[in-house]
């Protein structure tokens, strides 16, 4: 069966110092095997295309993965040439709340970070700017372990979903204020957002004041932190729009700079919240935090004990979308037809799962001005943001698009109630007899879980759709292993 290359790359450990690139005298594959775990694929070839065969097989014998090495000689050698010339690629520059950005992508208010030296190497890498971890005047005192995964198909190192517990910054006050000072001087042309929390408005507003007084171009306001332990802070601060509101308008009265609450996605109907807070005079909303979650690992314990803390990483990115959607569709809702002017002007900054250039060029779409990553810089490191930019600016390139702001919001316009969805056409899904292999997923799914209209020959070991009673629900084409099953023409239902 012919190599896929993204399964084969996703085995890879993504090593420090990579043994493979130490080995190869001629590229640099451990790079070339990045790109394509992040979705650039066609441009992976750059790092290896005067790979020999004897480097490629110097750099195989040199990985140290557990289970055996990756097969970089057939990796590189399916590699296909890149579709899009390379170079100079459009940039990314972009405007948030009227502050110039480099690039969209931002340092998520987390453990990523703390301190002076984690955010200006981030800087260095190329991160456009940093939502420093919540500075707030309560003492945080963090329990240890904080942190439990979800592992993807019981592979150690690999998650798809992050549970953790981490509450806010543990520095004195005056420490982290003196730290966004210092990277404002440094990094001028980079954006530096202080997060904050408060437990009254005198909090809020002293919070914000000594943003401001520091340089920070914005501060954003931590509604939504899901294991505050202090009463009246995170989460249940944003369930309630009238506390949202308060604490919004106490803080754009005492700051000039740009506001911007975080939003919780711990509730039904997250535009409530948001809405007070634009009512306030909010000038942008970022949503989302991480939703509250239960894991059961031994992992999860905390001396023999459990609670309730964050869910993040790419299993969350689905529900962060939905919230997100419903922020942008706010000039839409009757509850606040009369914010519609100010729910016109406001800005979104993305939050959930975003791994790859395409996870954020979905938020993107759905109206983000920016996008803050955190799970996936605490799993593979700064270095994303590479293959982060290369993505977004082949993409545009690609498709002729010469500025980012371009796409914010493009996708707004397909996303209808479910009442006005087609209803009245059907497509039938399609079986491709050269890469089915005869395994009958298909037919067990569609006979439990579908509406039978799926035939099996035990003899042939073919499928056959049965156009009767297929519904054209597509969950064969879902479950298909080879990726056999394909679509036909939309057709008007008889």
């Amino acid at each position: 069966m012919k190599l896929n290359i993204y399964e084969e790359a996703s085995r890879c450990l993504l090593c420090q110092d990579a043994p493979c690139t130490k080995a190869c005298a001629t590229g640099d594959p451990a790079r070339a095997i990045r790109a394509i775990r992040f979705d650039n694929h066609k441009p992976a070839l750059r790092w290896v295309k005067n790979c020999t065969d004897a480097d490629l097989e110097r750099a195989e014998q040199a990985c140290i993965h557990p289970g055996g090495p990756v097969r970089i000689k057939e990796m590189v050698r399916s590699i296909s040439p890149d579709d899009v010339a390379d170079g100079p690629y459009p940039d990314l520059r972009i405007t948030f709340c009227g502050i110039p950005c480099e690039n969209p992508f931002f340092l998520a208010s987390s453990a990523v970070c703390t301190n002076y030296e984690m955010v200006a190497r981030g800087f260095d890498d190329g991160w456009a700017g940093v939502f420093y971890k919540t500075i707030c005047l309560q003492e945080i005192k963090e329990v240890s372990p904080r942190f439990d995964a979800k592992h993807s198909n019981g592979i150690h190192g690999d998650f798809y979903g992050f549970r953790n517990m981490e509450q806010l910054s543990e520095n004195p006050v005056e420490t982290d204020f003196d730290i966004l000072r210092r990277l404002k001087q440094d990094y001028p042309t980079k954006v530096v957002i202080a997060s904050i929390m408060g437990q009254t408005e005198d909090e809020w507003a002293c919070l914000a004041r000594m943003a401001e007084a520091a340089g920070c171009d914005a501060v954003e306001l931590n509604f939504s932190c899901p294991q505050m332990k202090h009463k009246g802070m995170g989460s249940d601060v944003g369930q309630s729009p009238e506390l949202v509101k308060t604490y919004t308008a106490c803080v754009k009265s005492a700051v000039k700079i740009p506001v911007i609450p975080k939003m919780t996605p711990n509730i039904t109907h997250i535009a409530e919240p948001a809405a007070a807070c634009v009512e306030a005079g909010a000038d942008a909303i970022s949503a989302i935090n991480t939703i509250k979650s239960v894991t059961m690992t031994a992992e999860a314990e905390v001396a023999g004990q459990r609670t309730i803390s964050g869910y993040s990483g790419r299993a969350v990115r689905p529900i962060a979308l939905r919230h997100v959607l419903e922020l942008a569709q706010m000039r839409s809702n009757s509850q606040i037809s009369n914010l519609k002017s100010q729910t016109s002007k406001i800005e979104l900054s993305g939050i959930g799962g975003i791994e790859t250039w395409r996870d954020a060029l979905e938020f993107i779409q759905l109206g983000c001005s920016n996008v803050q990553v955190c799970t996936a810089v605490m799993q593979y490191g700064y270095r994303i943001i590479d293959d982060l930019t290369l993505g977004l600016q082949r993409y545009m390139a690609k498709r002729g698009i010469t500025q980012l702001q371009l796409l914010v919001g493009e996708q707004l316009p397909k996303f209808l109630n479910p009442d006005h969805l087609d209803r009245e056409t059907i497509v039938y899904p399609k079986i491709d007899r050269d890469q089915c292999i005869g395994c009958g997923r298909c037919y067990v799914s569609c006979m439990d879980g579908g509406h039978q209209a799926i035939a099996f020959d035990t003899d042939t070991r073919q499928p056959r759709i049965v156009g009767t009673k297929c519904v054209g629900c597509h969950l064969c084409r879902l479950v298909c292993p080879t990726g056999a099953i394909g679509v036909t023409k939309r057709i008007n239902k008889k």
